[in-house]
């Protein structure tokens, strides 16, 4: 069928329908201010697990080292709140994918844990560790709840690299949370089950993002 046999009365019609439900879409945040609130509600679920917990860890560690950590940590947050706002826009430049964003400041944190933290005893390691990997990643839950919520006006074309963005910084607000209330300084147990929180929420973020693409 050609356009010029198409009758006009039904063109109108279906035009007239089209156009019924319209509405006006109220624009979206910019992404600095959608990164912005992704890094406050890191830092409001740290605060909140740290709270809820003790803010044993905080009280115990020396002024020097708390002020690595936690810039480190927030410089983190922030390079990752950014990956997670350009995986939810279509076209956005990315300079690296998430997961390698996330490796690096796995990284990262635990070459400033080395440097911090002289203690290299391991025994309980498993017994002590395990309960700090769960409150991590049951702090994370939340951070990652809301970070959808902040974004769920966007859209991911690659739903993968989108889940393993967002699981990772709600990870890190578990890591967060962790150095605010653990007082086991020990080097093994701080890099191993406090940092462990992010890449297993950003795995859970990929398998989410994966079945949603497929």
């Amino acid at each position: 069928m050609t356009p010029s046999s198409v009758n006009a009365e039904l063109l109108a019609r279906i035009e007239g329908k089209l156009q019924a439900d319209l509405r006006p879409v109220r624009p979206r945040p910019a992404a600095g201010v959608l990164a912005a609130a992704l890094v406050a509600i890191v830092a409001a679920v740290a605060l909140w697990g740290a709270r809820t917990l003790g803010f044993y860890g905080w009280r115990k560690m020396d002024a020097g080292a708390a002020a690595a950590i936690f810039a480190a940590l927030f410089a983190t947050v922030a390079v990752l709140s950014i990956a997670c706002v350009s995986a939810k826009i279509p076209g956005a430049r990315r300079t690296a994918h998430p997961a390698v964003l996330l490796g690096a400041a796995c990284v990262l944190m635990a070459a400033i844990f080395a440097a911090t933290f002289p203690d290299h005893r391991t025994d309980g390691f498993v017994r002590q560790g395990w309960p700090c990997l769960r409150a991590g990643l049951m702090w994370a839950a939340p951070a990652a709840l809301a970070a959808w919520l902040a974004l769920r006006r966007g859209f991911a074309v690659d739903g993968r690299a989108a889940g393993v963005a967002i699981g990772g910084l709600a990870g890190l607000a578990g890591l967060v949370m962790l150095e605010l209330h653990c007082p086991n300084f020990r080097l093994a147990h701080i890099a191993v089950w406090h940092t462990a929180a992010a890449p297993i929420a950003a795995a859970v973020g990929f398998g989410l993002g994966w079945r949603r693409t497929r």
